[in-house]
């Protein structure tokens, strides 16, 4: 199995426990609050040392603030009690840039919770991988491009950069195996026009120059507030990966991963009625410590519960803001004009389905 990750599904049916709560809740708000979420992501920075063409965030503005570290060190410890089991480090700038990155992964995966990252990967020094890389369970690098020419002109940055990133994960696979680290290394490629013919060259780099775990390759998803707007209507069936790809890149111990459900679902119509994930599930915190519901409507007031800089985040969750926002989601959004393959796309697929079983479902 190429995707033995499941990047390109969903795990929500590894936490029944959660699910049968958000369903034996119905409309009982006393009782949806308390629905924490299972997944969350952080910004420990708001700004970026790349610009990247593809950016969703950029309508933001890559602003210098980041998340405290002092603030923090109260906020999660606090969350993995409520219930998060996991936290992705990225949001709207390069995560690595929050000078307590270090101790940042330390306190989260020391109260208990799995942390992740998703980084360009200029910053992954040996520093932050000596120090970091036995507390995080997976890193992700955001490779543009199989070449350093083209790397530049898609991340906007220096041709330098894409040696750095090469070296950077090398010494980080080499340190993983040299200590036995149970994290998984892995990049991804973001399916373009101007990278498609470089994408077996990357793979390529990935699996045998620097020895990754996997190479996934992704749609442009189209942020429904970004200034960027050169590949929204990009039809991902006139990419023909049988033409892209000349062998097998797939290995025995190196996942190559072509999300073609993902692709796919670029041109389909949802089957779902309104977002069920979203207030439950799912949260992210930005760089400025607001707590949203959801990462597309960053900005948004209707979707910003408080700032934990604030309150505290029990007080957040289970406060006035998040109630409305539920009732907004439910009975007022249309949820058809939402951002295509958002983060909870399959999981409301999964969720409508519980709630529209069909005929015949006691025959397992």
């Amino acid at each position: 199995m190429s995707d033995r990750f499941r990047i390109d599904s969903h795990k929500l049916m590894f936490h029944p426990t959660r699910v049968s709560q958000w369903l034996g809740a119905g409309n009982d708000w006393e009782k949806l609050k308390k629905i924490y979420p299972i997944y969350m992501e952080l910004s420990p920075s708001g700004v970026c040392n790349h610009r990247c063409s593809f950016c969703a965030f950029d309508y933001i503005g890559y602003q210098k603030r980041f998340l405290s570290l002092g603030r923090l060190q109260q906020i999660i410890p606090e969350i993995a009690g409520l219930g998060v089991k996991s936290i992705l480090c990225s949001g709207e700038g390069e995560p690595l840039l929050n000078q307590d990155i270090i101790p940042i992964t330390k306190l989260i995966r020391g109260s208990g919770i799995d942390v992740a990252f998703a980084s360009n990967a200029t910053l992954m020094d040996k520093k932050f991988t000596e120090r970091s890389l036995h507390h995080i369970t997976w890193f992700k690098a955001s490779i543009a491009a199989g070449t350093k020419e083209n790397y530049a002109k898609i991340h906007h940055t220096r041709e330098s950069d894409f040696g750095t990133v090469i070296q950077n994960l090398k010494y980080a696979v080499y340190w993983k195996n040299k200590h036995k680290i149970n994290c998984t290394l892995g990049a991804q490629i973001l399916l373009l026009p101007e990278n498609a013919g470089e994408v077996e060259t990357l793979a390529k780099i990935c699996r045998d120059d620097i020895g990754l775990d996997y190479l996934v390759v992704k749609p442009y998803s189209q942020h429904g507030l970004s200034a960027t707007d050169r590949y929204g209507e990009l039809d991902y069936h006139l990419f023909d990966k049988e033409k892209l790809i000349n062998s097998d890149l797939s290995s025995e111990r190196f996942s190559f991963i072509w999300r073609e459900s993902t692709m796919e679902k670029t041109s389909q119509k949802r089957q779902y009625d309104f977002c069920r994930a979203i207030p439950f599930l799912y949260a992210h915190i930005t760089a400025m410590g607001d707590v949203y519901g959801c990462s597309s409507f960053l900005g948004k007031e209707k979707f910003c519960y408080g700032n934990i800089n604030e309150s505290n985040f029990q007080e957040i969750w289970e406060g006035e803001k998040r109630r409305q926002n539920y009732e907004y989601i439910k009975n007022v959004m249309d949820c058809s004009k939402c951002r295509i393959n958002c983060r909870m796309d399959e999981i409301n697929s999964y969720l409508y389905d519980l709630h529209h079983p069909g005929a015949h479902v006691n025959f397992i």
